[in-house]
């Protein structure tokens, strides 16, 4: 016998209060950003940018990652831990639209959401033993700030998680902009995080509603500040200062 919609509804939400799922980290990422701006838009866009994930104490049992080896890439499922004081909106005003055009929030990936959540889809370049945190995740591409809490970690399957006729109205086209860096500049940071530095900076961190060619912007970045300006062409690198 079925059962009409609007009994379900009445049936499945008449839950006793206090009956609320409860989450706690697993697991925190520990990457080059010390602050939100200049992260990649997306998970993926810059590979070279690396991160490790480490399991909270309660976690880290060897047993619970068995087989996970076998995947190259996976999900994290994490929080927008900078917004917890921040209140949701149904509508909000995407970078990628210019901050111009407001859009419902269920159709956007906005960190200013009902419960804060974000997903990303990581490189898992590999899995390595530490005598003092146990097994930690080394992951590639991650869109995460450093410290940010993990609440689960699973698989991506290239057979269900892919779909090749997906559409995305605000993700057609991933425009880049040129850098410009100086070799004495670029010198300042190790030679590891070079490749990365410039590839953050093809996104153009800036907002794209803000065209000021001779604003001054900065962010932190591997341990150091990085300071430059830019057109809606070009970025170029004013500074690169080692932090405190």
């Amino acid at each position: 016998m079925s059962i009409g919609f609007d009994n379900w509804f009445a049936s499945y939400y008449n839950i006793e209060q206090g009956d609320d799922m409860e989450i706690r980290p697993i697991a925190r990422i520990y990457t080059d950003f010390d602050s939100k701006f200049a992260i990649p838009r997306q998970s993926g866009l810059v590979g070279e940018l690396e991160g490790v994930v480490v399991f909270e104490p309660q976690y880290r049992s060897p047993e619970a990652l068995r087989g996970l080896e076998r995947f190259s890439h996976i999900w994290l499922i994490w929080e927008f831990s900078q917004n917890t004081d921040q209140k949701w909106s149904p509508t909000v005003r995407p970078p990628k639209l210019g901050g111009n055009k407001r859009v419902g929030v269920f159709a956007t990936r906005s960190p200013f959401r009902p419960n804060n959540l974000g997903l990303s889809c990581v490189e898992l370049k590999g899995i390595e033993k530490s005598e003092k945190y146990g097994n930690i995740l080394r992951v590639g591409g991650a869109d995460l700030m450093n410290g940010t809490p993990i609440y689960d970690i699973k698989p991506y399957l290239k057979i269900t998680d892919y779909i090749e006729e997906a559409e995305g109205a605000l993700t057609e086209n991933i425009d880049t902009v040129k850098v410009i860096v100086s070799a004495e500049l670029l010198s300042k940071l190790p030679e590891e995080k070079q490749s990365a530095l410039i590839k953050v900076l093809e996104q153009d961190p800036r907002p794209a509603y803000q065209n000021e060619p001779e604003r001054i912007y900065g962010f932190g970045f591997a341990g150091y500040e990085i300071k430059f300006r830019g057109t809606k062409e070009e970025i170029t690198v004013t500074d690169i200062v080692k932090q405190a």
